[in-house]
């Protein structure tokens, strides 16, 4: 009985080191929100604009600009900042088509552009001649498509053609530069603001001339950048496509230049030879006919007449005396 009286307290000393090792695992469980909220207000404080002259920082700025999250597209002027897109694709191409007939062809690709709900930015249409001596007509046309219709224009205009001869498209991500243009836009207007409070509490003239100055300067890079928010919207929700129409050219058949002939003595020999043989035979063949056709034929009456012409003038014989 003594003995175990004796270890109730070493009982005792083991219960209390339990529960102290018990609140001890517990603790840190409770003290792990404050470190994590400190964090996020350290994030936040990063994220803040610099203190105004006053030495107050500009916490309606920061507010702002912490509302917008990397890589998405806000609709600008909006109330609330809801992202429309997650990326912004500046999209061109352009193609050279081999067509039949140029004028009916542009009067396709017209229908083409008018059928895509686009419209035509410029158009060159022009005569070269050929080396048959013709004018053929050649057509450029520059196009505005809705970027939804940009694939589908390709393809027909693909089809229009007897051939593709050349053809390059590319696209441009102006997402980052959008972002980046919102936030700045975000906090100049928020700068704006600020100061338009800091003229209604101006203390003299000078002091409002100023702020009004400065307000002036802000006001201003908030329509360049406005300008170029409203640029990259209008680039990216039109893709640009150029066309080119080459009429089919009738084919020209190079003539062949005659290569000049080699000397050969021989053959000249034998030419000259062939021409004296063939001389000589004209010569005999015309004595021939001579002989057997135009002596017996033309002969007598000439031997006739002959005879005649010497008897009557012949003159007589004069009497011996």
């Amino acid at each position: 009985m003594k003995s175990r009286i004796a270890s109730l307290p070493v009982f005792l000393l083991l219960g209390m080191l339990v529960l102290n090792a018990c609140g001890g695992g517990y603790a840190p469980a409770a003290t792990e929100a404050p470190p994590m909220a400190y964090i996020e207000e350290a994030a936040a404080v990063e994220a803040l604009p610099a203190e105004d002259a006053g030495g107050a920082p500009l916490a309606q700025e920061a507010d702002s600009a912490s509302a917008l999250k990397a890589g998405q597209v806000y609709e600008t002027g909006s109330a609330e900042n809801v992202a429309i897109t997650t990326h912004l694709i500046i999209k061109s191409a352009d193609m050279r088509l081999l067509v039949e007939d140029p004028d009916q062809s542009i009067d396709r690709v017209t229908q083409i552009v008018g059928d895509s709900g686009g419209y035509i930015i410029s158009s060159r249409v022009w005569n070269q001649p050929h080396l048959d001596g013709k004018n053929y007509k050649y057509a450029t046309i520059t196009m505005g498509i809705p970027v939804e219709s940009f694939e589908r224009t390709l393809n027909r205009l693909r089809g229009i053609s007897l051939e593709v001869l050349d053809e390059t498209a590319s696209g441009e991500d102006v997402t980052d530069q959008y972002v980046d243009l919102q936030s700045q836009l975000t906090n100049l207007e928020a700068t704006r603001e600020r100061i338009k409070s800091f003229l209604e509490d101006a203390q003299n003239v000078d002091e409002a001339l100023r702020i009004n100055q400065q307000l002036s300067e802000i006001e201003r890079q908030i329509e360049e950048i406005k300008g170029r928010i409203n640029y990259l919207q209008d680039r990216s929700s039109y893709s640009t496509i150029s066309v080119t129409l080459e009429p089919e050219l009738p084919e020209i058949v190079p003539t062949p230049t005659p290569e000049p002939k080699p000397w050969t003595p021989g053959e000249t020999a034998g030419d000259a030879w062939e021409t004296l043989t063939k001389a000589y035979q004209v010569i005999v063949d015309l004595l021939i006919w001579v002989l057997l056709v135009f002596v017996p034929i033309f002969g007598p009456p000439v031997f006739i007449i002959w005879l005649i012409v010497k008897l009557v003038t012949r003159k007589p014989n004069k009497p011996s005396s």
